[in-house]
């Protein structure tokens, strides 16, 4: 199969859930920009694995100059998507930093690629766990029955699986989730 990340088109909500298969940096990219994907850990989390399934694509390319030049190009049409989300760009700084390293270091194509898609995987677990940290220690400060306002999109489709501040809300710890980034 053909890698892809896999977006749940927030637009389309709630009237319909329709899942969408982006096999390009420039469709993840497109997607950020059209608002398929909102909330700034998840979009971070999207541009991660846009850059991962970018440089999936023609597994035969040779390494060196073309795949570091993909890299660039992938990162740089992705930070444009939405210029001011600082997770986004954060995202894409640490996978240029980490790959390009590798490139450099003259790591094996193969080797480049999956640690791509290992890192984007990794910055989608490790928003998961913040938001179950910030889930649990805002727990403690809600008094039962206590009725909360957010001011931003805090839930399940503004991160990387798991919700933010509505997460201290969830119970029993775990039950609350949402489908999130698939990277096949």
């Amino acid at each position: 199969a053909e890698d892809a990340v896999v977006l749940l088109d927030q637009r389309a909500l709630p009237a319909d859930e329709i899942y969408l298969d982006l096999k390009t940096a420039e469709e993840v990219a497109r997607a950020i920009q059209d608002m398929v994907v909102r909330g700034a850990p998840a979009i971070g989390v999207a541009a991660a694995m846009g850059v991962a399934v970018e440089l999936g694509r023609n597994p035969d390319e040779p390494l060196g100059e073309v795949l570091g030049e993909r890299l660039e190009a992938a990162c740089a049409r992705l930070a444009r998507a939405r210029p001011t989300a600082i997770n986004l760009q954060w995202a894409l700084d640490r996978m240029r930093l980490d790959l390009s390293g590798r490139l450099r270091a003259g790591e094996s194509a193969d080797r480049v690629r999956a640690a791509a898609r290992q890192l984007a995987q990794r910055i989608g677990d490790e928003d998961v766990e913040r938001c179950l940290a910030i889930g649990e220690h805002g727990a403690a400060l809600i008094e039962p029955g206590a009725r909360l306002l957010t001011h931003c999109n805090a839930g399940a489709l503004a991160t990387g699986r798991r919700g933010r501040s509505c997460r201290a809300r969830a119970s029993p710890p775990g039950s609350w989730h949402a489908r999130g980034f698939l990277l096949r």
